[in-house]
């Protein structure tokens, strides 16, 4: 009788417990799952009516389900280009500055060089006419490669500088000394002496100091607004692995076959999702954060004062001085490079020899200010170029503060996304009324650390630690490198130039000099004996020169004297 009431009992309870199971699993109506399907713009034909069993569901919960196979294969889809998105988006405002920036200090800097060469084109015609219209290519040449080298051109500023000076004193030389026959192998003697000779005066040194500082900084920092650029359109579109996206469709879409579509992912689930996908962009960042703090060292040369605008919106002055330089130590130099390269032969132009000089230039080479600029089309250019580089100092404040809240970017993208107004449910308040991957409710699992080294155990995302993405690994590289440009820039060096000093110091066995050519100048003392001091007649002017190199005939030094003379107060 006991063995036979304990066995009622044991049916009753079995017969309740199986009531009360069926009563927890009673099908659930699916038409809200229906309705937030059509809004997200699904098109699904067969979205049942209530809930059925989930055997066939090989992501969400298979227990039962308002989904079939088709619609977890559609969430699968629709969660990586959400994703994807999702990043896009995120990274918009870096995306867009970058791009923005660049263009604008790069049309501001071409416009600078444009503008700056019509200006010195209008005002060494009026200064110096017909002498420099037929040379003007060598001014021509000197932006020119400016241009080229800005533009990415393999140029040596330092180099491409000094070669401007030479051609310059070369043609003024040939110009200043018309009554001689001045030959190629003449001039490149002459060339290899620019430095000692200093015919310019400290003009070009200090130009050269100015100009290659501005543009290495110029030309740096507008290369690094274009990496930044290229690195943060390449990174942004992210390319989701399937195990990524497993997890996203988890995350995103199985409350919709729980009859929840409304119920949002829990922060802290979000988090390691997102850490797991973006692993890799995580790793980014260390190289990221020192590329934009270089960023913000060669912003400091853009305001110092070697930024460009302030180098070129005057060389035409600058130039202007060392061409008066010349003139007034014309005398000197052409005794001097007598000295060094020999007598060239004279012109046979006879007693016009000594009018060279008047016939070439109307009217004596004269200063020219700021304050004379002509207002034409150039100078109007350049004075609205002022305002436009008063606008451009705006944006170098702006884009050091851009930059400044750009660092840490690629490390914060998960914490970007899972926003309540993009992904997640909110904040602590909202723990128990969030998705957690099975059901609704708090999600307990530890948010992990960035990087993918810190993935090895994400409890969402199975993470492949071992193999890196070398695209990633690609733009870091690039970051590297172009750090390394800026910080360079910073200090004043061209990396693709900084060592060469080093290189090609010898002028190589063919100098072209004739034989009257010696490999260095031979002086006495460091000043050149004063021409034209002696006017007695009393005797030639004794150096160490002449007495190396002997003069064909003994009235030579006495000759050249004499010319020097006469050809210094036609100048006069």
């Amino acid at each position: 009788a006991i063995c036979w009431i304990h066995v009622v009992f044991s049916g009753l309870e079995t017969f309740l417990l199986s009531v009360a199971v069926g009563a927890d699993f009673k099908p659930r109506n699916c038409s809200e799952v229906r309705e937030a399907s059509v809004s997200k713009g699904f098109s699904f034909e067969n979205v049942p009516l209530q809930e059925i069993s989930g055997e066939h569901l090989r992501l969400c919960p298979q227990g039962n389900t308002c989904c079939t196979s088709e619609m977890e294969d559609k969430f699968g889809q629709q969660s990586k280009w959400e994703f994807e998105n999702l990043v896009e988006e995120t990274s918009h405002d870096l995306r867009s500055t970058f791009v923005s920036r660049h263009k604008k200090f790069d049309e501001f800097f071409l416009e600078l060089l444009e503008n700056t060469e019509r200006s010195l084109n209008e005002m060494f015609v009026r200064t110096y006419g017909k002498p420099y219209m037929q040379n003007s290519e060598v001014f021509q040449n000197l932006f020119a490669e400016l241009k080229r080298y800005y533009t990415g051109g393999n140029v040596n500023l330092e180099e491409m500088l000094n070669d401007f000076w030479s051609r310059l004193l070369e043609r003024m030389f040939t110009l200043l000394n018309s009554q001689y026959i001045i030959t190629e192998d003449y001039l490149e003697c002459i060339s290899k002496y620019t430095d000692q000779l200093k015919p310019f005066g400290d003009v070009p040194r200090k130009l050269k100091a100015q100009v290659t500082r501005a543009f290495i900084a110029a030309r740096t920092f507008v290369q690094g607004l274009s990496v930044g650029r290229e690195v943060a359109n390449r990174v942004s579109k992210v390319s989701s692995t399937p195990a990524c996206i497993r997890a996203l469709t988890k995350m995103m879409y199985c409350p919709y076959c729980q009859a929840m579509p409304s119920v949002k992912p829990c922060n802290n689930y979000c988090l390691n999702v997102m850490k797991g996908c973006l692993a890799n962009q995580a790793d980014l960042d260390p190289e990221w954060n020192q590329y934009v703090d270089a960023m913000l060292l060669v912003a400091q040369r853009l305001e110092g004062p070697f930024n460009i605008e302030s180098v070129m919106e005057p060389i035409d002055v600058k130039i202007s001085e060392g061409i008066m330089n010349m003139q007034d130590n014309s005398v000197q130099v052409s005794y001097r490079v007598f000295q060094g390269c020999g007598q060239p032969k004279p012109s046979g132009m006879g007693s016009r020899s000594t009018r060279g000089v008047s016939d070439v230039f109307n009217a004596r080479f004269r200063p020219y200010s700021p304050e004379e600029r002509p207002t034409t089309a150039a100078g109007t250019s350049l004075d609205r170029l002022r305002n436009v580089w008063s606008a451009m100092q705006h944006s170098v404040i702006d884009i050091k503060e851009k930059l400044k809240l750009f660092k840490k970017f690629w490390s914060n993208l998960p914490e970007d996304i899972c926003q309540p107004h993009r992904v997640t449910a909110g904040n602590a308040t909202d723990d128990e009324q969030c998705w957690n991957g099975h059901t609704k409710g708090r999600y307990f699992p530890e948010v992990l650390k960035d990087g993918l080294t810190n993935q090895v155990n994400n409890p969402e995302v199975g993470v492949d630690i071992t193999r890196p993405d070398t695209f990633i690994r690609q733009q870091i590289m690039a970051l590297r490198v172009m750090t390394n440009k800026l910080k360079n820039a910073y200090n004043g060096n061209d990396i693709y130039f900084q060592d060469s000093s080093d290189e090609g110091s010898g002028s190589g066995s063919g100098s072209g000099c004739t034989e009257a050519c010696v490999t260095e100048f031979e002086f006495a003392s460091t000043e050149a004996p004063m021409v034209g001091a002696d006017r007695s007649g009393s005797g030639p002017v004794e150096d160490s020169a002449a007495a190396t190199h002997p003069a064909p005939s003994a009235v030579l030094p006495a000759s050249l004297a004499l010319l020097a003379l006469a050809l210094h107060r036609l100048w006069r």
